[in-house]
């Protein structure tokens, strides 16, 4: 049982939700993204999703792009970000997520990737653009070294593919909570729990839901149809906004209505 799955297991017996960071790995600094992990697990951080820079995220808006292209101009390329996923790993035991795009990870080598990744302390991959029609070879490394797959889920996915879904993920499913790109809202979508209640009849995985969440409220909502939550864009945009600021305060902040 890998610690993702372990955390997330702790957190439902405990009959609380979980809460899943993301953050641009290398913005500002590599050195800083450490810090921010290690601040992330002393405000109770379940799960945190460490994004790998890559020049073409499509399936982002404007704030994750800007970060992403901020960490690739301080030189933050994919083996920096597992040497800071060793790093982490070296002082403390937060569950952690690479969150990458395919391009990245096969210019590295999935074989390569999946061994590496396992050594530096990574817990599990989500590849945002690799679909689960397309993904055997990726899970076949992954399972061979023990690495969790993530898969993401939209409103918009027929039976079929949230079955293949289902079946391709380790550690938990990723609801995406509406159409379009990654980005804070002022509303909760309301396609979030139906694509949830789906998910959850096709597999006994955990599924958090993401997408636009960036207020305590919108983190309450949420927590309520799914098995946790995962706020990206919000703190991504706080470090951008106060590079050296009080991260575990914001995340204190967003836990305070669950």
């Amino acid at each position: 049982m890998s610690r993702i799955s372990e955390r997330l297991g702790a957190v439902k017996r405990a009959e609380k939700k979980a809460f899943v960071a993301f953050v641009t790995a290398g913005d500002p600094s590599l050195d800083r993204t450490v810090e921010v992990a290690l601040a992330f697990d002393d405000a109770g951080v379940d799960v945190l999703e460490l994004g790998v820079p890559f020049s073409d995220p499509l399936a982002d808006g404007p704030v994750i792009q800007r970060a992403s292209d901020r960490a690739l101009r301080a030189g933050t390329r994919l083996p920096g970000v597992l040497e800071a996923v060793r790093r982490i790993r070296a002082r403390c035991d937060l569950p952690l997520l690479l969150f990458s795009y395919f391009n990245p990870l096969l210019r590295y080598g999935l074989d390569a990737l999946s061994r590496d990744a396992l050594a530096a302390g990574a817990d599990g991959v989500l590849v945002t653009d690799l679909p689960p029609e397309e993904a055997d070879g990726w899970i076949e490394h992954a399972r061979r070294t023990g690495l969790d797959t993530v898969f993401l889920a939209a409103p918009t996915s027929p039976d079929e593919r949230l079955r293949r879904v289902a079946a391709a993920s380790r550690g938990f499913v990723y609801a995406v909570s509406r159409t379009g790109v990654t980005g804070e809202r002022d509303a909760i979508s309301g396609e979030g729990a139906p694509l949830v209640r789906r998910i959850q009849a096709l597999t006994a995985e955990p599924v958090v839901l993401g997408f636009g969440l960036s207020t305590p409220e919108q983190v309450k909502a949420a927590a309520e149809v799914a098995d946790g939550v995962v706020v990206g864009s919000a703190l991504v945009r706080f470090l951008e906004e106060h590079p050296q600021g009080d991260v575990a305060g914001q995340v204190r902040w967003l836990k305070s209505a669950m």
